[in-house]
């Protein structure tokens, strides 16, 4: 499997196999859309792959493939690769819906290993399924999550989250070249897992600078090479008020967003939060940097909660994930959906795409 031309090598992670990750793969691995954008292989357990595959059924379930190297992989439809980790505990005695440190070294195993190989060239991208945060500190590992074990292994200290929507201003319709139809948005966050209290603290100039330049490089490979179109979110109601309700637009976000316009940028802000994503979700923008989690979220996830799909920005390797937890109440009962996966995968691809075109 070579990664230079053609569809993207995209390397699927499990994450926590007490959770819905393994169901989604297998349900994902079922849709022709699947496999539109991408050459996907699963880098996990084969075991609990083939359990998640009896569990979804269909008229034609796929073969399990394990494999040693992802050169070996040769996925379809009807053939879903599994490359082996360095994972050595027994995680078939994982009970569903368990918070278990077996899954969570495991899980963190799965992302290491996809993370070399991107960052060695043998796969293109990463698609990230859930981990659960509580049995990752349980089997010692003390990152937070997904974002963070990324950033210390890519060496990245200066990354982001975006999370991108396809076909934002309509249903997403997908063509036959695995395309969406319709306005794609991204959102970055300025601040992300802090309690808001804590936000005013942490907004400053560079640090609102810093995130329009990531969402500027990050959604050219989603443009077509076209500048993208960024606006940048209040913080206060009504944007300030010219100060009645918070002065930060006028001392903080507005000096920031006029660097970002001297360097070439085509950015525009600080706008009413409350208004500002029914016109970014109408095609107006290609992204909105927010300042909080919240600001940012709650509106992408009103809108595509079953397509949304996480981006890791300032990393030297495509990663996206599904924009979804591990689901433990439902883990295991074949009832899980396959749509952000799904998209997850497909944006990857066009990640990769965009940059082989752009030449970054």
């Amino acid at each position: 499997m070579k990664t230079s031309a053609g569809r993207p090598v995209v390397g699927l992670t499990m994450g926590d196999v007490a959770g819905i990750g393994p169901e989604v793969i297998a349900r994902a691995w079922l849709d022709p859309a699947f496999h539109a954008m991408a050459r996907p292989l699963v880098i996990g357990d084969p075991v609990i792959l083939r359990r998640a595959v009896r569990l979804v059924g269909g008229a034609e379930p796929p073969e399990i493939q394990p494999i040693e190297t992802p050169e070996r992989a040769d996925p379809s439809p009807r053939v879903m690769p599994c490359l082996s980790t360095r994972a050595a505990a027994d995680l078939g005695e994982v009970r569903p819906a368990t918070v278990d440190p077996r899954a969570g070294r495991a899980a963190y195993e799965f992302l290491v290993d996809a993370i070399d190989l991107a960052l060695a060239g043998r796969i293109d991208a990463i698609v990230t399924l859930p981990l659960n945060k509580y049995a990752l500190h349980a089997a010692g590992v003390h990152h937070p999550g997904h974002t963070e074990i990324l950033a210390d292994r890519c060496q990245a200290p200066d990354h982001a989250m975006m999370l991108y929507l396809e076909g934002a201003a309509a249903p997403a319709a997908t063509g036959e070249d695995g395309q969406v139809e319709g306005h794609g948005l991204g959102v970055v966050h300025v601040t992300l897992h802090v309690a808001l209290r804590r936000v005013f603290d942490l907004l400053d100039r560079d640090a609102i600078v810093s995130k329009i330049r990531l969402a500027d490089r990050a959604m050219r490979p989603l443009t077509a090479g076209r500048r993208p179109r960024i606006a940048v979110a209040s913080l206060n109601p009504h944007a300030g008020e010219d100060g009645l309700f918070g002065d930060e637009e006028r001392t903080t976000i507005a000096p920031a967003v006029e660097d970002a316009r001297r360097e070439g940028l085509d950015v525009t802000g600080p706008l009413p939060n409350d208004t500002l994503f029914y016109h970014g979700l109408g095609g107006e923008y290609d992204a909105i940097v927010a300042m909080y989690h919240d600001q940012g979220h709650i509106a992408l996830k009103t809108v595509g909660f079953q397509r949304g799909v996480n981006v890791t920005l300032g990393l030297p390797i495509v990663r996206t994930s599904v924009a979804h937890g591990t689901a433990f109440d439902i883990a295991w009962q074949g009832r899980a959906d396959a749509s952000s996966l799904i998209a997850a995968t497909r944006v990857a691809g066009r990640i990769v795409a965009g940059r082989r075109i752009s030449g970054g």
